[in-house]
């Protein structure tokens, strides 16, 4: 077969298999061609490339993030070709931002849902092949290639043909080769392309796994990835154009894939949905929109088949409203980490018309989809990833680990510092040096951030009086001698203190009750003014930066607090350096005056927040005490700028300062058992140290009849135990008592909350001085981790509570003090 009317037969027939099964069919019947091994190549010229195909991304989202990647790219590559301007010139674009604008004069109107739509169709993800087994096609209309440039390209590997280009993601030409590993049990993968300026005919080739005869078994220990060539070249045939079954479309020239019956995780279904929001999350803020495209034959009750897709920042600032409570940002500059701006978004804890439940899985399903709380990102691509066990464990806001999303824009970080977080997949972090430097510098700068400051407004619109735990630890250390090792645990866990606590307790729960009342702050969508909140005379300097320290200047302005990270016509605020003295003498061998501020100080500002802009900053290490330093700052408005001048010193160390003998009682306070608060359906005059399940609602923590308990968490110490005296369980105990009198009711209340707090402070006590982490079987997806937290009222909530109270508190402690 090598007339071009056949080879264009051949394509055709490969590319309308939905499935793999389906194209093995096809394969078999061209035996002269599929199973010639003359007609097969080795993917990158080698026949070792199992190890770098297989050894990529982890997941078959992350993998397929990286095809979507290559198309973005070669659609910025075509706009350049298109233009005239040679990629690797000096007069190419340098960023994937400066591409956009000089590329697409539309590109201003996409946030226009028409406009947006029209651009996205030039990139488009279509499912093909029945939903239990859908096949992938990504389609764009980018440069593309001629068939004799294929086995340079799409066929190579390690190449780093886009190495010099800077307005690509792609670098190490592998990145692609990564889906392969998903696609069905064999890997197959369709290739095809045509050059943008139609100068070639339209080419195609078929990747699949080496399928290892027995001879081979015997001798190689690993097989590799080859692809298909016919009488020694890419087959090809001439178009003017093809029905691909793209939407609104024919094919004319750019490139489609095709991935056979993909491997998608457990949960996955319509294109326009599941996938849709996956790679919304992958893709936080992706340089082209892009189609997501289903058919009608897999879903037909489904109304929505076609949806584009621009990104999780757009989608989180769209449905605001919604689910978003309020979001922040700070610029960070650090000497070794360099630029960073991290963006904060904080959900409710439950919206108007769901429940905390279905507020959390609502908010789960459409940003959580793959568990990334917080994404670090390089040009909009996330590149890695933690999970709530940072907000959990490093921040230690257990009130906010599912309700809030960390992005972390690493685009203008240090190149020898970012080069060595990601790996070469980029989809994960490295457990390296630079990686644990970033993770304490994010956790020291958030937890003194607006985050702690909603936590802290959070927990205490839930602080409540608790039950006596005194009385408890009385009762139990009767039970169970204080020379026991079971006691010797819980008081080594808790620094058990018979005192009386009564006043410290007190002390805890005062809080300061001043009100503002100055007139409440009215945003506007741009500033009217600028104002330092200091005194500036233009000579005195305003503030003394100490050495290894910092300090904060606030700025008065009357601009809403999303000014600078909205997507539509967000605002700027820059720092600049007017003057720089030193009380050095400059020799000739001295270096240069320093050009930006952060040459000399580390730098961060924090977004608005009702009016005040919090600009942070601290000397270099390399700084000498004495030098003087003159900044401006700019923050623009429609059409024009507000600034303010002024001068900073930098200044000796603080000096520590003395601590009182009160400081010094303070810091070892007398902790003794975490307090326990009892929950009721509806308010309880009888308990005024109680709560409700709709107050702990409002702060996202959920209680209904099935729950029994909710341990609140700081990091991983045990503050507060939350009990519910409305369980199934507690109900259920008490109806097998026959004519149930007062006191028996008081007998069953005593007993239910003594077994649940005293199990809560075994099993968290032995869990965590074990040093045990916990991780959740999930069918069809990788373990996911569970905080110590959610383990517990897990626990207590399926089975466990029940066994414990009907078991017996008398019998449990006679056993364990034997």
């Amino acid at each position: 077969m090598n007339t071009k009317k056949e080879l264009e037969l051949l394509f055709n027939e490969l590319y309308s298999a939905g499935t793999e099964p389906e194209l093995d069919i096809v394969l078999e019947k061209y035996p002269t061609i599929f199973n010639n091994p003359e007609n097969w190549r080795p993917l990158g010229g080698n026949e070792n490339n199992f190890g770098v195909i297989e050894n990529q991304q982890a997941s078959p989202i992350a993998s397929l993030i990286e095809k979507i990647t290559n198309s973005i790219d070669a659609t910025l590559m075509r706009k350049c070709y298109e233009k005239g301007i040679d990629p690797k010139s000096p007069t190419a674009p340098k960023s994937m931002d400066e591409a956009v604008n000089n590329f697409f004069e539309s590109s201003e109107y996409w946030d226009i849902a028409s406009q947006r739509r029209k651009q996205a169709e030039e990139i488009q993800i279509v499912a093909d092949g029945p939903p239990r087994e859908s096949s992938v096609i990504i389609y764009d209309n980018g440069e593309g290639q001629n068939p004799e440039d294929f086995e340079d390209t799409f066929l190579s590997l390690l190449r780093g043909n886009k190495n010099e280009i800077h307005f690509v993601q792609g670098k190490y030409n592998m990145g692609g080769s990564g889906a392969i590993v998903f696609c069905g049990k064999k890997g197959y993968q369709l290739v095809a392309s045509k050059k943008w300026n139609s100068n070639g005919e339209f080419g195609f080739t078929l990747v699949r796994e080496h399928p290892f005869s027995l001879e081979e078994q015997e001798t190689k220990k690993n097989t590799w990835y080859e692809y298909l060539v016919i009488d020694e070249v890419i087959p090809s045939f001439p178009i003017d154009e093809l029905d691909l079954k793209l939407h609104n479309r024919s094919f004319k020239t750019g490139t489609i894939v095709k991935l056979y019956s993909y491997q998608f995780p457990s949960g996955y279904s319509g294109f326009a949905q599941d996938l849709n929001q996956s790679i919304n999350e992958f893709m936080f803020q992706p340089a082209l929109p892009i189609l997501t495209v289903d058919k009608k034959e897999r879903y037909p009750n489904n109304k929505v088949l076609e949806l584009d897709l621009f990104g999780l920042k757009r989608r989180l600032e769209q449905t605001e409203n919604d689910y978003v409570e309020e979001s922040f940002s700070e610029n960070y500059s650090h000497e070794r980490i360099g630029k960073t701006k991290v963006t904060c978004y904080v959900f409710k804890a439950r919206t108007k018309d769901n429940s905390v439940k279905k507020t959390r899985e609502n908010i789960q399903k459409r940003f959580f989809k793959n568990n990334m709380s917080v994404l670090f990102s390089l040009n909009g691509q996330v590149h890695g990833h933690y999970t709530y066990e940072f907000i959990s464990r490093s921040l230690k806001m257990n009130l906010l680990k599912n309700h809030v999303l960390i992005h972390v824009d690493c685009t203008n970080m240090n190149y020898g510092f970012r080069k060595e977080l990601f790996m070469a997949s980029r989809d994960r972090l490295k457990h390296g040096e630079e990686t644990q430097i970033l993770r304490k510098f994010l956790s020291d700068k958030l937890s003194k951030s607006r985050l702690a400051e909603i936590e802290k407004k959070r927990k205490n619109s839930i602080s409540v009086d608790g039950g006596d735990t005194k009385e408890l630890l009385k009762d139990f250390s009767k039970e169970i001698p204080k020379d026991s090792e079971l006691f010797k645990l819980l008081d080594d866990t808790f620094k058990l203190d018979f005192s009386d606590q009564s006043k410290k307790k007190k002390q805890d729960k005062k809080e300061s009750k001043k009100r503002n009342k100055e007139e409440p702050f009215q945003p506007e969508r741009f500033p009217s003014y600028l104002k330092l909140k200091a005194k500036n005379d233009g000579k005195t300097p305003v503030a003394a930066l100490p050495k290894g320290g910092e300090k904060t200047l606030k700025f008065e302005t009357d601009v809403e607090n999303q000014y600078f990270d909205r997507v539509e016509e967000p605002g700027k605020f820059k720092i600049g350096l007017l003057n720089f003295s030193s009380n050095e003498s400059e020799g000739g061998d001295s270096p240069g005056k320093p050009k930006d501020p952060e040459d000399i100080l580390n730098v961060d500002v924090s977004s608005p927040l009702d009016g005040i802009i919090k600009v942070t900053m601290g000397p270099k290490k390399e700084r000498k005490v004495g030098e003087m330093i003159q900044l401006k700052v700019t923050l623009d408005g429609t059409g024009e700028e507000f600034e303010e001048t002024f001068w900073v010193k930098i200044a000796d160390p603080e000096k520590p300062k003395q601590k009182s003998k009160k400081d010094e009682d303070d810091k070892v306070p007398n902790i003794g058992l975490p307090d326990y608060v009892l929950v009721y359906e509806q308010e309880n005059e009888e308990d005024k140290g109680g709560t409700t399940w709709e107050k702990l609602s409002e702060q996202g923590i959920e209680f209904d009849f099935p729950n029994v308990m909710y341990p609140q968490m700081s990091g991983e110490k045990l503050e507060k135990i939350f009990i519910n005296m409305d369980s199934r369980v507690l109900k259920n105990y008490k109806s097998k008592i026959k004519n149930i009198n007062e006191e028996q009711i008081n007998t069953a209340h005593k007993k239910y909350i003594t077994s649940v707090y005293f199990h809560t402070l075994f099993l968290y006590t032995i869990t965590r001085k074990r040093g045990y982490r916990v991780l959740q079987a999930v069918q069809g997806q990788e373990d996911k981790p569970v905080s110590l937290d959610d383990y517990l009222q897990d626990v207590f909530d399926n089975y466990y509570s029940e066994f414990i109270l009907n078991f017996g508190m008398e019998q449990l402690m006679s056993s364990l003090g034997d």
